[in-house]
């Protein structure tokens, strides 16, 4: 298969208050189908801060306290990350209105380094981020859920998965449905966990207002519980970095914004600043409530936190942690599977995975294709061993994406850029990047190490699978892939009515 551009339909504009169940996009040949553009201004932005804010401001913030040593430098690590995250977001936005393809980074990578940096990006994904990710989501949602049952004990394992995998299946039947009930459900829960942090900061507001703060005064604020180290506040800020893990997924689905030059930006302004906002003065609220040591010993400091304020009413907590990661798994489902709808599209995934429903619109096999891949890792009792993996691999490829915005800017001056930013800005990111990178190196080789080998694994994959264009029919035939003008076959309903086609 070759690693050309594919021709693909005109994505229509569509508005977010149409039909549910729109009429397909057609090409002006009248021969293809699209993505439909559904996603509107809120939309986008529910898309950002639902996939940033999953359950970690809720049940661990610990870990950047842990690591900076005092509640001042923790709080500054988290104004400082969520300004970082901001420049890397801009970078993205540049990015995205310069190569308008749904996929993010992946689209980047492969257009600037060329195929083999991109499979690499999508391998890391398809094989372990993606699956993985959604999978914690999903388990800590069933935990929460579950939790209230079993006040004595933890639930059991077999629960917890069964719960889980329900959340996941019925998600993915609402994304298979409709783009629009998909962003809805993204919405309304973006803006339930929004409202749970928001009583987090005013129950905060209400204990300074009381006088706790004893831990917000700088005398206090910057006494250590454990000597500063160069090493350790690296930590801190990669632990910050991570739960700001989710600001570059509205970029996977550049072709369905309604009018993307305009609405891509004005999301990541409004969102990144919010999502900064929240988190420093959720952390704050926690502190007012709770001394360093016990935000330390605690595993749900949300929890913690309503069990010391709210009285009878710290059911809350637990609710809101479990609507927010319900919301996360959505997000995370509905971007995942345009990441590797994008991937088939480009002929580096079988293209089967390329089609999309011929009226809904909406990638069904990707979908399923996604969720089939959450749910076998849900098998697994070593999810989180390989989310420490391939942490490190992600956070690389942040830094490759934006590199890459340095080197199109040299390679193609002329390039229409709808956006187009200072250089200081990617520049400064990516010292912050090599900073972190290099701690994690020095600090965790051993786990850096297999992530890249698990990286690497993609290698023969892309040589056999992509590179290799001369291949057997009986091998194209088993990819679902076609060659030359040979055009797949489109699948059809019971009724023998066409319902997914190639894209």
């Amino acid at each position: 298969m070759s690693d050309g551009p594919r021709k693909r339909g005109a994505s229509s504009s569509h508005s977010e208050s149409g039909d549910p169940t729109p009429e397909p996009a057609k090409e002006s040949g009248g021969g293809g189908v699209a993505l439909k553009k559904e996603i509107g201004l809120v939309s986008a932005c529910g898309i950002i801060v639902g996939n940033i804010i999953g359950s970690g401001i809720f049940v661990s913030p610990k870990g950047v306290l842990e690591n900076a040593g005092s509640v001042g430098l923790a709080i500054i690590v988290w104004v400082v990350t969520g300004g970082i995250t901001a420049i890397g977001a801009l970078c993205y936005a540049e990015l995205g209105v310069t190569i308008p393809k749904s996929g993010g980074d992946y689209s980047y990578v492969k257009d600037i380094f060329g195929g083999l940096a991109g499979f690499l990006r999508l391998w890391i994904a398809v094989l372990v981020i993606y699956p993985t990710n959604q999978a914690v989501i999903a388990l800590t949602f069933a935990n929460y859920i579950l939790q209230p049952l079993f006040p004595s004990c933890l639930p059991p394992d077999t629960a917890l998965r069964l719960l889980a995998a329900v959340c996941l299946l019925l998600l993915t039947w609402v994304n298979c449905f409709s783009v629009r009930w998909a962003t809805r459900v993204q919405d309304i829960f973006t803006a339930g966990k929004l409202l749970a942090l928001g009583l987090i900061i005013i129950m905060g507001i209400v204990q300074i207002c009381k006088g706790h703060y004893y831990w917000l005064e700088p005398v206090h604020a910057f006494e250590t519980f454990r000597d500063y180290e160069v090493g350790l506040i690296a930590l801190s800020f990669l632990q910050g970095s991570f739960a700001y893990g989710g600001w570059n997924f509205l970029n996977y689905v550049t072709e369905e914004l309604v009018d993307p030059y305009r609405n891509l930006p004005r999301a990541i302004f409004i969102s990144i600043p919010l999502v900064t906002f929240v988190y420093v003065f959720a952390n704050i609220a926690y502190i007012t409530a709770m001394s360093p040591q016990e935000l330390l010993a605690s595993n749900a400091v949300a929890v913690t936190f309503g069990e010391k304020l709210l009285g009878v009413m710290s059911w809350i907590m637990p609710i809101s942690v479990a609507l927010s990661t319900f919301g996360g798994v959505n997000g995370s489902l509905f971007t995942s599977s345009r990441l590797f709808f994008a991937g088939a599209r480009e002929g580096h995934l079988p293209r089967l995975l390329a089609m999309i429903h011929v009226n809904r619109c909406t990638p069904i096999p990707a979908l399923l294709f996604t969720c089939v891949s959450t749910l076998l890792m849900m098998c697994t009792s070593d999810i989180y061993t390989l989310i420490n993996y391939v942490g490190f691999i992600n956070y690389l490829f942040y830094g490759v994406t934006v590199a890459g915005q340095i080197v199109l800017r040299i390679k193609q001056p002329d390039l229409k850029r709808p956006i187009k930013i200072s250089l200081v800005w990617p520049v400064i990111y990516l010292l912050f990047w090599g900073f972190l990178l290099i701690f994690s190196l020095y600090s965790e080789p051993l786990v850096c190490g297999i992530g890249l080998l698990i990286m690497l694994t993609g290698v023969p994959v892309y040589y056999l699978g992509v590179y290799w264009e001369n291949k057997p029919e009986w091998f194209d035939r088993g990819l679902c892939k076609h060659n030359g003008d040979q055009q797949i076959t489109p699948l059809d309903d019971a009724n023998g009515k066409t319902c997914l086609v190639p894209f």
